[in-house]
């Protein structure tokens, strides 16, 4: 290190043996995704079973990456529920607990808290731990409905009718970061959420696409309804609504690469305008096959 660089942030090095998500889990790679734009800037933060891109500018990350073995998952692990800044970056580019603290908004995991919670005992309590890192949340509405149930358990119902046989997923996920995103308290709220699911059917990679939206009811002025967040509140955030979607399109809102998962979704991007985005109601509506 030059004597003219800032020291590292303390603790810094008490992650540096974490080795993060692997791209070739499945088989065939399933590479990490990344900002298609190369103006915006990332930084790779490697966790237990899983990796953060992070964005710095919007104090979010821009996406995950977690392996799931669902043979070897530690269900048991209690929950932890304290939250962490990640000492590899600035605290100030992270949003902390100042976001969530005195109003309607909750931590909510991008990597779910149980997704890479397997293997031996002490690597599942340690990558349990490794999710209550700020890094890997972004503010959600604290109401609890059907959309937000299905949004949960998709790994698990995945895992219990997809990958039958391999029981195995790479799961990515983040936020829609849109530069119309309200402001509070010196960050952006994200109103969507992504999550694709590749798995192997047959020894043939698949994958599946859904998006979480929280926006308000749009039927009203949705201008005037987001606005409120500069005068200190925060967004008034409407119901939760799971649809599944084309990757094709998860590609598209994020600007993301996500390698040859387009071309592997068991919802192709043809059909007909009025069924591209699928509301789910129950795990029963979730398309599993083209």
């Amino acid at each position: 290190m030059n004597p003219s660089d800032p020291p590292p942030p303390p603790g810094a090095d008490a992650l540096a043996d974490r080795t993060g998500y692997d791209e070739a889990f499945l088989g065939p790679v399933v590479p990490l995704p990344l900002p298609a734009r190369a103006s915006v800037r990332t930084v790779v933060l490697p966790y237990t079973h899983f990796t953060v891109v992070f964005r710095p500018d919007r104090r979010l990350a821009a996406a995950t990456a977690v392996c799931v073995e669902g043979r070897e998952l530690h269900e048991d692990v209690p929950r932890d529920d304290v939250w962490e800044f990640d000492p590899r970056l600035p605290e100030e580019e992270q949003a902390g607990e100042e976001v969530y603290r005195n109003n309607s908004l909750e931590h909510g995991h991008l990597v779910r808290r149980l997704d890479p919670v397997w293997g031996p005992p002490a690597v599942a309590v340690r990558a349990n731990g490794d999710t209550y890192r700020f890094t890997n949340a972004a503010p959600r509405g604290d109401g609890f409905n059907t959309g937000k149930q299905l949004w949960q358990g998709l790994e698990h119902h995945l895992l219990d009718h997809a990958a039958a046989d391999e029981r195995r997923l790479a799961v990515l996920t983040g936020p829609v970061l849109q530069d119309s995103d309200p402001p509070y308290r010196g960050i952006q709220v994200p109103m969507r959420f992504w999550k694709v699911a590749a798995f192997l059917r047959d020894g043939v990679l698949t994958a599946a696409a859904f998006v979480l939206d929280q926006s308000p009811d749009l039927g009203r002025d949705a201008e005037r309804a987001l606005a409120g967040a500069t005068s200190g509140a925060p967004p008034p955030l409407g119901p939760f609504r799971t649809y599944q979607v084309p990757v094709a399109d998860v590609a598209e809102i994020t600007e993301l690469e996500l390698g040859p998962l387009p071309d592997v979704d068991v919802m192709p991007a043809t059909r007909a305008p009025e069924e591209r985005w699928r509301r789910l109601e129950s795990y029963g509506d979730i398309l599993l096959h083209p």
